[in-house]
């Protein structure tokens, strides 16, 4: 079914205020994926700070083709995309989907900070552990050394007594 002029604005008006405000996107290969799965996924992105859109492939290419640097990757099939303000969050929560949904979703690519993604490097961001563990990280490196000590000198003062 065709999508009226009027339509197809507001949906490039959507793609547009998602490109200018969304620190990352995430161009999602769905297929297959029955509609009570999107809608719970959809839930669950929202609740993460995740907003989670299906377009036309060409409103897409018009919104973000020649917005960003590089070149946007080969957009093939049902495509969505996932985005939001934080910049890991969008990969990071699709990726768990597509280990959930194996046949039904994958990411195909992205935009990560103003610059066009492959999927290798889309996949690569997501791997990118969350903030908070990434923190409790640097604490326990910031540690390790003070614990260290600790334990040596623990062990010199029972030498000499």
């Amino acid at each position: 079914m065709a999508i009226t002029k009027a339509k197809k604005q507001d949906i490039l008006a959507k793609l547009e205020t998602v490109r200018d405000s969304a620190d990352a996107i995430v161009f999602v290969h769905y297929k297959g994926l029955t509609v009570a799965n999107t809608t719970a996924m959809r839930k669950q992105l929202r609740e993460k700070g995740v907003g989670y859109f299906v377009a036309k492939k060409t409103l897409m290419q018009r919104a973000f083709g020649e917005k960003f640097e590089g070149t946007m990757p080969e957009l093939g099939g049902e495509i969505a995309i996932a985005y939001s303000e934080d910049a890991i969050a969008p990969a990071q929560n699709i990726k768990e989907f597509t280990t959930k949904y194996k046949d039904n979703l994958a990411i195909v690519g992205g935009v990560f900070q103003g610059v066009f993604k492959d999927k290798a490097e889309m996949v690569a961001i997501a791997s990118i552990p969350p903030l908070d563990t990434l923190r409790a990280m640097f604490a326990q490196l910031v540690n390790s050394p003070r614990q260290r000590f600790a334990v040596v000198l623990s062990k010199v003062a029972e030498t000499k007594a």
